[in-house]
């Protein structure tokens, strides 16, 4: 086994699937984030989300990188409607999962770009939240297959 082998090997594992821990769409742009229990992903995102197009399709955060931020401004875990993601995954590493595409509920979607903050994280978070959010704000991904997800489902790599 050459070293690039070995380590592709390393990067294909992970310890255990992720879990959808929180759907959340926003119906209209600066509109207030809305909770969902189950959606339907279409080909532009997340069916009624305003902010779907091919490149951020659908948003992404690890649910651990909530307390994280939420340390970094000196208090408990921020909200994830606070960061106006669609969706919150806990237990798996999103970060290694750029460019790799994950099973969720009937859909997959396709790591491929960080999801910088913007400017409305020092609203919605506070002095410093821009750059609390800087590394944690999550991912962006394209819909390679639609489906329907429920809170609760699986997030698998494939």
């Amino acid at each position: 086994m050459t070293a690039e082998s070995a380590l592709r090997a390393l990067i294909a594992r992970y310890a255990q699937p992720g879990r959808l821990e929180h759907i959340l769409v926003r119906l209209a742009r600066r509109a207030e984030v809305l909770p969902q229990t189950a959606a339907a992903i279409i080909a532009r995102g997340i069916e009624g989300d305003h902010g779907a197009s091919e490149k951020r399709a659908v948003t992404l955060v690890q649910a651990e990188h909530l307390a994280v931020i939420g340390a970094m401004l000196g208090h408990g875990p921020v909200s994830a409607q606070a960061l106006r993601r669609n969706l919150v995954i806990a237990g798996l590493n999103l970060a290694a999962l750029k460019g790799r595409q994950v099973a969720l509920g009937g859909a997959i979607l396709e790591i491929t770009d960080i999801c910088a903050p913007c400017s409305r994280m020092e609203e919605a978070l506070g002095m410093g939240g821009y750059s609390a959010v800087r590394g944690h704000g999550g991912w962006c991904a394209r819909v390679i297959h639609p489906g329907a997800i429920r809170c609760g489902d699986r997030v698998t790599p494939l």
